[in-house]
C-alpha cells in the first residue's frame, strides 16, 4: 500500500506524544510528572527557529537519500559493517562524586555499558536477546557501536567522561547549548550522548531528543552544515540503559537510546509525525499515530480506508520497551544510506579508520615489493578528499582510486594483473601530491 505524503513535513508537525506510565524511581512514581517518549518533533523545531535554513538542509538530505537508492539496495548484511564510536557525557549535581545507586544521575559504568548492549543487540537483531526477531521483513542493520578508545587529542578513553554541574535538572529545548559547553567531543568523530536528570518543572518530561541529520554539500542556495556542537543524543539518567538507576517498567531496557539513536541516523517515527503520514520507509505499514499504551496489546490503523495492522514493535514508534524488536530493510537501508551521504555522519564512520595526522600530505606504501595488492597510509591534517593512482614508469595512470572527505587513513591499493616491474603509487589532494615507487612481482 502506498502512504500518504504528508502535507505537514515531518519536522514541522504537531505530533503526538506518548503518555506513558509514570516514571518509578526507586519503587515510587513522580508525582505529576508525565513522560513523553520523545522530543523529536518539537527539538527540530527549535533548531529550525535558531537557522531558518536548516528545513532546506533537511529536506535535502531526504532528495539525496532518494538519489541513493541503488546504494539502499546494495546495503546488506554481509558487506561493510560501520562501527560508531560513542562517547557518554554523564552530566550531573552530585557534589559527592558518588558513582551509581537509584536516583543517581551520575550513573555507573556498568549501566552504560548495558546500553552499548542494548544499542548492539537491536541494531544488529543478534539472536539470543531481546532485540531478535524473525519477522522476514526484520533486519540486521549492519550498525555496531562501540565506547570510544580515545579522546579528541589521541589519549586512551573509555568513552565516558563525567561532569559535575550545579544544575539540578536540564530542558532538551533550551539546555542543549549548554550541555555541549559542559562536555562535546567532535561531532565527525564521535556520537556524543549526554546522560542527564530531564526537567520537570512543567508537570512532564521528555525522556530523550537526538539531532536529525541533515546535507551540507554544495547545493546552491544552501550554507554548510549547522548545529555541530549540538549534534546528538540526550537521555535521561532514568531511561538510559538497563540497570542501575533504570527503575521504570514501561522504559525499562535501553529502547530510548536505540530509537533516538534512530533519530541521529535519519529515521523517522513510523506515523510521519501526522496521521497516516509518511515516515519514507516503503515497508513501514501506514499508521494513524503512535501506540500510547503502556501494554503490547495490538493496534490498527486505517489508512485511505485500508486496515492495516501497527508495527508496535518497531524502535521507531512509542511502544513499551519490552514490545520493541524491530528495524525493517527499508530502515536499515534508509540509515546505511545517510552514513553514506549525510557529510557529518560520513566523516564520523570514516574517522572509525583514522591515522594520525601529519601536517604535510605523507605516503607509505607496505608491502612493497607487493603481489596482488599493497597497503598506502595517507596522512594529512583534518579532513580531506584525495586521490589514489598507480601509474607505470611513463607516468601514464593505471588504476585509480578517490576518496571523499577522509582524515588520514589507510587504503587498499590492488595491482594484481600488473605485468612485473617498478611503478608509482601517487596521491592528489587539492593542494598537495605525493608519490613513492612500487615494485609489482
Amino acid at each position: 500500500m502506498k502512504k500518504r505524503v504528508s502535507n505537514k513535513l515531518f519536522l514541522g508537525a504537531g505530533g503526538l506524544w506518548l503518555a506513558g506510565s509514570l516514571l518509578s524511581v526507586s519503587g515510587q512514581s513522580l508525582p505529576d510528572a508525565q513522560v513523553k517518549r520523545c522530543a523529536h518533533v518539537e527539538y527540530e523545531q527549535v533548531l529550525q527557529r535558531r537557522n531558518p535554513l536548516r528545513r532546506h538542509n533537511v529536506e535535502a538530505l531526504n532528495q539525496k537519500i532518494l538519489e541513493f537508492k541503488e546504494l539502499q539496495a546494495q546495503s546488506r548484511t554481509g558487506e561493510t559493517v560501520y562501527r560508531i564510536p560513542i562517547v557518554v557525557h554523564v552530566i550531573h549535581n552530585n557534589t559527592s562524586g558518588f558513582i551509581g545507586g537509584a536516583n543517581n544521575p551520575n550513573i555507573s559504568d556498568e549501566q552504560i555499558i548495558s546500553q552499548i548492549q542494548v544499542l548492539n543487540e537491536d541494531y544488529r537483531r543478534m539472536e539470543g536477546t531481546p532485540g531478535y526477531n524473525t519477522d522476514p521483513i526484520g533486519a540486521d542493520t549492519g550498525i555496531e557501536f562501540v565506547l570510544a578508545q580515545a579522546d579528541p587529542t589521541g589519549r586512551p578513553s573509555t568513552g565516558i567522561t563525567r561532569h559535575f554541574n550545579v544544575k539540578a535538572s536540564y530542558d532538551v529545548f533550551k539546555d542543549d547549548v549548554l550541555l555541549s559547553q559542559i562536555a562535546y567531543w567532535p561531532s565527525d568523530r564521535y556520537l556524543n550522548i549526554w546522560v542527564v536528570p530531564s526537567d520537570r518543572s512543567q508537570n512532564s518530561f521528555y525522556l530523550g531528543v537526538a539531532q536529525f541529520p541533515e546535507w551540507g554539500g554544495s547545493l546552491p542556495g544552501l550554507p554548510g552544515e549547522t548545529n555541530e556542537f549540538t549534534d546528538g543524543v540526550i537521555i535521561d539518567f532514568r531511561a538510559f540503559g538497563r540497570i542501575g538507576a533504570v527503575t521504570d517498567p514501561t522504559y525499562c531496557c535501553g529502547r530510548t537510546t536505540t530509537h533516538e539513536v534512530g533519530h541521529w541516523l535519519g529515521l523517522i517515527h513510523t506515523w510521519g509525525d501526522d496521521v497516516c503520514g509518511d515516515d519514507y520507509v516503503a515497508d513501514t505499514p501506514p499508521t494513524e499515530r503512535e501506540n500510547k499504551t503502556t501494554q503490547c496489546t495490538q493496534t490498527f490503523s486505517t489508512c485511505n480506508g485500508v486496515r492495516t495492522r501497527d508495527q508496535i514493535e518497531n524502535y521507531m514508534d512509542y511502544s513499551p520497551d519490552r514490545c520493541m524488536n524491530l528495524f525493517t530493510k527499508g530502515q536499515r537501508d534508509r540509515m546505511r544510506t545517510v552514513l553514506a551521504v549525510s557529510p557529518r555522519r560520513r566523516r564520523l564512520i570514516n574517522s572509525a579508520l583514522a591515522l594520525p595526522e601529519a601536517e604535510a600530505l605523507t605516503l607509505r606504501i607496505s608491502p612493497n615489493p607487493a603481489t596482488i595488492e599493497t597497503e598506502a597510509d595517507v596522512l594529512f591534517t583534518g579532513f580531506k578528499s584525495f586521490t589514489v593512482e598507480v601509474l607505470d614508469i611513463n607516468g601514464r595512470p593505471l588504476r585509480s582510486l578517490f576518496y571523499t572527505d577522509y582524515p588520514s587513513v589507510r587504503v587498499t591499493v590492488p595491482v594484481y594483473g600488473l605485468p612485473t616491474g617498478v611503478y608509482v603509487v601517487r596521491v592528489k589532494t587539492d593542494s598537495e601530491s605525493k608519490s613513492a615507487r612500487l615494485l609489482v612481482h
